[in-house]
């Protein structure tokens, strides 16, 4: 597996690569200057269990901002830039665990070299992100438009520029808005480099249509062994982010932990609210670390049956509904008590 092969690097206090658990990643998208602000959302993140946080660094404010916000989170900091090489030696200067930069739009040979300098006296790792966006012209004229392995060469020559400079702390990121490009890119990119990927759809969109492109893009390269930090990006709430690549990993059996709520499809046998009931049962299930599987169930008929395979499930009937265990009707409640009867079996799990 390809996971296994790849460079061993240090993030803070976060290691990636060499087979090592996968990261999940988010992006603030607060001001970065915005000290209070930006750590708040942080926080937020770090609960939801993000494991590295990406702060864009566009102005000096933002990068001194840095030093601040890391002495009120626990989780490491990777400074984005993009064009100004000044942004980046600040942003390491001011304690970045990492930083984010294409080597294509920092400007010259010089400036770069003065960016892994800066990165190299304090073994800091550069991430050196490739878009399909913002591909190169002789590649895009080379392969006769944007394509895979124009991705790929890019992201070769950035990071060859940076090995000549005496450096190999490194990550890579290639990304496209393109799913099927996307997984192509990977697979040739694994086989031809030693170092770390971190994996995501770019501008995939709302959190549904996000969702599911990353789901499928992800999950299959990831399912190849492919990816050691992965970022679901969405147009929403960052913390949507976390909770999507949760379950991502943990759907592909490359995660543990976390409760996983199964719920059916509702059916003219339903006579409970069972989306509303199904929605507020993920939200709370969120705060237990518990590696269970809970099930929501709308028909009290067939709830035991199909909750079976669940550690613990509630179905819905008239004005009322069960408490299920492993496919065995424990307990009947009010439907009003439904959701509180469930919050007190997870409370008391570990006790039972």
């Amino acid at each position: 597996m390809f996971r296994d092969c790849t460079k061993v690097i240090h993030i803070g206090n976060k290691v990636i690569g060499g087979g090592n658990p996968i990261m999940i990643q988010s992006m603030t998208n607060t001001k970065t200057d915005d000290v209070k602000a930006t750590v708040e959302q942080i926080i937020r993140l770090q609960d939801a269990g993000c494991d590295i946080i990406r702060c864009t660094v566009p102005d000096m404010e933002s990068a001194k901002a840095i030093a601040e916000i890391k002495k009120n989170i626990e989780i490491p900091v990777v400074a984005d830039i993009h064009f100004d090489y000044k942004m980046a030696i600040a942003a390491i200067e001011n304690g970045a665990d990492k930083i984010r930069i294409n080597p294509g739009n920092i400007g010259s040979r010089e400036k770069v070299a003065d960016v892994v300098k800066a990165a190299k006296e304090r073994n800091i790792p550069i991430r050196v992100g490739v878009n399909s966006g913002s591909l190169e012209k002789d590649l895009v004229d080379k392969y006769f438009g944007v394509t895979a392995e124009g991705i790929v060469e890019s992201a070769l020559d950035k990071v060859g520029i940076i090995e000549d400079l005496g450096y190999d702390n490194l990550v890579i990121s290639i990304k496209s808005s393109d799913v099927m490009m996307s997984i192509k890119a990977h697979e040739l990119l694994a086989g031809k480099t030693p170092y770390p990927l971190h994996v995501g759809i770019t501008e995939s969109g709302t959190v549904t249509s996000g969702n599911i492109k990353s789901s499928i893009g992800l999950g299959i390269i990831l399912n190849q062994g492919i990816g050691d930090t992965i970022r679901v990006s969405l147009t929403g709430d960052p913390v949507e982010e976390i909770k999507s690549a949760k379950l991502i990993l943990k759907t592909l059996g490359l995660r543990k932990g976390g409760i996983e709520v199964v719920s059916c499809p509702t059916c003219g046998r339903t006579n409970i609210d069972l989306i509303g009931l199904a929605n507020q049962v993920e939200n709370m299930v969120q705060g237990y670390d518990l590696d269970i599987k809970v099930a929501v169930m709308g028909c009290a008929v067939n709830g035991p049956g199909e909750a079976k395979e669940a550690d613990i499930g509630i179905a819905g009937g008239i004005g009322e509904g069960l408490l299920i265990k492993k496919g065995t009707v424990v307990k009947k409640v009010p439907e009003s008590e439904l959701l509180a009867t469930l919050k007190n079996e997870l409370d008391n799990w570990n006790n039972v």
